[in-house]
């Protein structure tokens, strides 16, 4: 027996607690992304215009998209975007989960409730797009069945991989 709460995949926004809201989810993604990148900054304030706008106002942002967030309890322990359909493709985004919740199979479970929902939209493939130092990620991607595709990524050291649904 465990004493941690169920992880539970909802909607945002419209299920869950009303305090679940991914902001400091993708605060967090957003700023270990930049230290990774080597331009490590010190707050939100400091991040890219365009990061401190999903930051700030997510459903704004996301307002066309589908975000999903991984509940333990009512605390949101990892987030997922996935973006409206365009020409039978959706992508994947902002996949995050908090390190002190990490090898649960939270991650695994937010890419299968994000493959569920296009699924169930009529998307025919999902992509997305993972830099290239983020083996872990790769992995579990590839272990979902996702391969490598060709780039439509300007940005360097970006992989791009789909897989049809």
């Amino acid at each position: 027996m465990t004493d941690q709460p169920e992880v539970v995949i909802v909607r945002w926004p419209g299920q869950g607690p009303a305090s679940t809201r991914p902001a400091e989810l993708l605060a967090a993604y957003h700023l270990r992304t930049q230290a990774e990148k080597g331009a490590a900054v010190v707050d939100v304030d400091a991040l890219p215009d365009r990061y401190r706008t999903e930051i700030r106002d997510p459903r704004a942002a996301f307002a066309d998209d589908t975000v999903l967030i991984a509940l333990s309890g009512d605390t949101a322990v990892g987030c997922v975007v996935l973006t409206a359909p365009a020409d039978g493709r959706s992508e994947i985004k902002r996949l995050w989960t908090d390190p002190a919740f990490r090898g649960r199979g939270i991650a695994s479970a937010l890419i299968g409730a994000a493959l569920a929902h296009a699924a169930g939209n009529g998307v025919g493939t999902v992509r997305l797009s993972v830099w290239e130092w983020r083996t872990d990620a790769i992995a579990l991607y590839e272990r979902l069945g996702f391969t490598v595709a060709e780039s439509w990524e300007t940005r360097d050291r970006l992989f791009c991989m789909e897989r049809t649904v």
